[in-house]
């Protein structure tokens, strides 16, 4: 028993060296950059274009897209920034000629809510007629 405790005390103190390492103690917050960029990069968008993903609807599209997956169910939008994640995603699966229907159910489907395979249509349907083009 006392050398599992001092294994795991000499495997947390090694850890919190490890962490505590990994900075620079004369770097202030004013130094380091942004941890998330507002301009998107260039590559990264042709990539998920190429991919088949939309950008990130704003404003009305935003709206009018929330609004279509809303009309199918309401617990699609609970989250609505996931809604519009797995919307995106989902893009990829309906542009590249997957099984979107069985994506849609997996994608959209929650602990408190299942998709339904009328559910899984109405979504594709929607995507197709908001986001997908």
């Amino acid at each position: 028993m006392r050398r599992n405790l001092t294994t795991i005390l000499i495997a947390t103190a090694t850890l919190a060296l490890t962490l505590t390492a990994c900075g620079s103690s004369d770097e202030t917050a004013a130094d380091k950059p942004p941890a998330t960029s507002t301009t998107p990069d260039p590559t990264m968008s042709k990539a998920l274009e190429k991919a088949g993903i939309p950008a990130k609807p704003e404003g009305a599209e935003r709206v009018a897209l929330l609004a279509a997956l809303k009309a199918v169910n309401p617990a699609l939008v609970a989250d609505e920034d996931k809604a519009i994640s797995n919307s995106r995603n989902q893009c990829s699966t309906i542009n590249g000629g997957g099984n979107a229907q069985s994506t849609a159910k997996a994608r959209f489907s929650t602990n408190e809510h299942e998709v339904t395979d009328a559910e899984a249509v109405a979504i594709n349907a929607a995507l197709k007629a908001t986001l997908c083009g």
